[in-house]
């Protein structure tokens, strides 16, 4: 089997609630998203997305995203998508870094394997834990009132944890997180998460001030070693997300004891093959994870729920609905929120057919 032509195209996710604010005043009202298609001359195709949050989150951005993947597509013509480690190697010696070009690359290579298996990719990727996958919903950043508010809105859709977007003001912040905690019931879970928007004094501010609190702080600081030190002063769980970038910064993570979870997004990683490599090794390791990506719709979230049902429960902190938070739909099958909860396709493949009225006409295509 043989990748015969490569279609890449752009599609705009507008949000239900107007914009997602967070961390320094960042804030996106439409996502633009990149769905590239894998055709093959067997007959099958694949499909993967990915779409960055913003041009100033990580080092990624919707069209230096396309730019890396007319680069990398010409050298996966020929290429047989099942052999996906021979595929990341191909590119990353095609292309140094681009990591969330590779992972919509990856993502659909892996809906190809699954297909030509006629198995789910979930069951590729270690098998079915449980039933469903919990769910968090990260509450955008607004005055403290209003995100307090968001908790029981939230919860009456069946979430159970609250992702509260902060890394503003220190003082703001505080009551930011003590207004919505005193919002929670038994068995919520709230994540105060900085995304680095916090220098290390308005951190260990923040953390001593809401030290009397059950909930989970999350990366406070922009590096790695500002966060360990905010680590040592604060007696919550304490979970990093832009400081894992790959296999080593997690090793020397766990080495140094700094961090009690981690969030895995896809694309910052490559893709599914690199996620479930490091999956594994939290697995080993006994460190909790919440499977996400930095945003996506249809597509994304079927991968999300693949690898995140395919993690055992008790290291499976939470995961991340992307397509119940935009209004378009850009493919059938997806997994869809349950009362807090979602289960991944049991389909082969990721089990979606997209929509080729939404995705519209090729940004480009290489053959």
């Amino acid at each position: 089997m043989k990748i015969t032509q490569i279609d890449v195209f752009q599609v705009d996710l507008p949000l239900h609630e107007g914009r997602y604010n967070w961390a320094g005043g960042k804030s996106v009202a439409v996502f633009d998203s990149t769905v590239v298609r894998l055709v093959c001359d067997s007959g099958l195709v694949g499909h993967g997305e990915v779409c960055p949050l913003g041009p100033v989150y990580l080092p990624a951005f919707a069209t230096g995203v396309r730019a890396a993947l007319a680069e990398l597509a010409p050298a996966l013509i020929g290429t047989d998508p099942r052999s996906i480690d021979a595929v990341n190697d191909r590119m990353d010696r095609h292309l140094k870094g681009q990591a969330a070009a590779k992972s919509a690359l990856d993502m659909a290579c892996w809906d190809i394997l699954g297909k030509a298996c006629d198995l789910p990719v979930h069951q590729l990727l270690g098998g079915r834990f449980g039933e469903t996958v919990a769910l968090y919903r990260a509450i955008s950043q607004e005055d403290p009132a209003a995100m307090a508010a968001r908790v029981g809105q939230y919860r009456s859709e069946g979430y159970r944890r609250f992702q509260l977007k902060v890394g503003g003001e220190a003082d703001e912040d505080i009551e930011r997180i003590r207004a919505a905690a005193a919002q929670l019931t038994p068995g919520d879970v709230l994540i105060a998460d900085a995304n680095t928007g916090w220098l290390p004094h308005q951190a260990r501010r923040v953390v001593a001030a809401v030290r009397d609190l059950d909930i989970y702080i999350e990366q406070p600081c922009a590096s790695y070693e500002e966060c360990l030190t905010v680590r040592r002063a604060c007696r919550q769980p304490f979970v990093l997300d832009e400081s894992i970038v790959d296999v080593e910064s997690f090793l020397r993570a766990h080495r140094d004891g700094a961090m009690d979870a981690i969030n895995i997004k896809l694309s910052k990683l490559g893709g599914l093959t690199r996620a479930r490599q490091l999956r594994d090794l939290c697995v080993r390791l006994g460190i909790a994870m919440t499977i996400e990506d930095s945003w996506g719709g249809d597509i994304t979230t079927a991968a999300i729920a693949a690898l995140a049902h395919s993690t055992p429960e008790a290291l499976r902190f939470t995961a991340t609905d992307f397509n119940s938070y935009v209004t378009r739909s850009i493919a059938e099958g997806a997994p869809q929120r349950r009362d807090g909860a979602m289960a991944a396709s049991l389909q082969p493949g990721l089990g979606v057919t997209p929509h080729d009225a939404v995705l519209g006409t090729a940004v480009f295509t290489a053959a």
